[in-house]
């Protein structure tokens, strides 16, 4: 695994905006990185795949041991919540994908897992469509890249579609939020590839009649994707409306992925599965063993509230308003670096099988919402 520079495209802007990828460019720094992109090999391509596949089975294990085990506590889930948690997931309420972080230590070959983003995941347009085009662009022959995601979406979309309630499965985001909002109609461009009837609508604009959550046109909402927090949902106003919903609608992602969503699941995972060769020690004390470790807030989003230790002295932290409701403590892992920073891998898991990759790099040990996208091509 390695990084190789190209000779920039001069028009790599108006490029990227031609197929609809509007925030390339973070105050007027680049997000998407063009000149520049990561090789691996076929076998590190081989291992990611597995590995995901593996993190997936083991996640869903975890899922049934905190039900069984009322753990919700760990995880300062509403108790209001609980019973909707369980009834999805008895019920097998259709998830449609989930992001592993994963850091790679070349000199090893070791893939450990960093977190699971079991519920809101972006950068899937970027992965999925963009760094493809960049191929096409760049390497138009037989050059391989890790990435399905087009072809499974629709798929799934497609293998989904007996289970949603209702005639018009809604799409939600926030107002405002470009990334969010390309990434929404992105994956309802692939729905409606598969056959679905859709609608977009903001979950400001969500009402709710007294029975049943409604559109602005007054029509019922039955099956809803949303790209807005569980946790965020169960703790505004309207959140209480999700459990006296008549229409009981069906919300992708399901509730029972706030466990996953969650970074309690780690000490979770690592009981279950001690020294697994994927995962890292995590804890929910802070522990006397590790030298070297990151503090996590469990619920917290974009790298905010993390502070990193070394030999048991903190050496880097971000800032942001996380953390009250508690944190875990991670054995610090060895990032790959390159002269241009340090980088993660985003593996997709979509219709409970991996399906594409994505690199996010930082100049700091710590990714966040400024971390740069970074295309990939496979070496045979």
């Amino acid at each position: 695994m390695r990084t190789n520079k190209l000779r920039i495209d001069p028009n790599w802007k108006s490029r990227l905006e031609s197929i609809g990828y509007g925030y390339h460019t973070l105050d007027n720094v680049p997000y998407w990185v063009d000149d520049y992109y990561y090789e691996i090999s076929a076998k590190e391509a081989d291992l990611i795949y597995k590995a995901t596949n593996e993190l997936w089975s083991m996640c869903l294990e975890a899922v049934e041991y905190i039900i069984k085990n009322k753990l919700y506590q760990r995880f300062h889930i509403p108790p209001y919540i609980i019973h909707h948690i369980e009834r999805t997931w008895e019920d097998d309420a259709p998830s449609l994908y989930g992001r592993f972080d994963f850091a790679y230590d070349k000199a090893n070959g070791a893939l450990k897992m960093l977190e699971f983003n079991a519920d809101t995941p972006t950068s899937l347009f970027e992965t999925g469509i963009v760094q493809w085009y960049w191929k096409k662009h760049y390497f138009p022959e037989l050059t391989d890249q890790f990435n399905s995601i087009h072809e499974q979406l629709i798929n799934s979309w497609g293998e989904l579609a007996p289970y949603l309630k209702g005639d018009i499965l809604h799409f939600a985001c926030s107002k405002e939020t470009l990334e969010d909002l390309t990434n929404v109609e992105y994956l309802r461009d692939t729905a409606i590839q598969a056959g679905l009837q859709t609608k977009l609508i903001y979950m400001d604009d969500i009402g709710w009649t007294g029975r049943n959550f409604a559109d602005l046109e007054g029509d019922p909402i039955q099956s809803i994707f949303k790209l807005y927090p569980w946790e965020w949902m169960t703790r505004e106003e309207f959140g209480v409306h999700i459990i006296n919903d008549l229409n009981q609608a069906q919300w992708i992602e399901p509730s029972w992925k706030m466990l996953l969503s969650n970074k309690a699941i780690l000490p979770i995972l690592w009981e279950l599965f001690p020294n697994h060769s994927h995962l890292l020690a995590s804890y929910f004390d802070r522990p006397q063993h590790l030298q070297h470790f990151v503090k996590k807030p469990i619920l917290a989003r974009e790298g905010a509230n993390v502070e990193m230790y070394y030999d048991k002295q903190m050496i880097y932290a971000t800032d942001g308003e996380y953390g009250e409701e508690g944190f875990i403590y991670q054995e610090l892992a060895t990032l790959h670096r390159e002269e241009t920073g340090f980088s993660i891998i985003g593996s997709w898991l979509i219709g409970q099988e991996s399906c594409g990759i994505s690199f996010r790099e930082s100049d700091m040990p710590i990714t966040t919402d400024q971390s740069r996208f970074i295309p990939h091509i496979i070496r045979h």
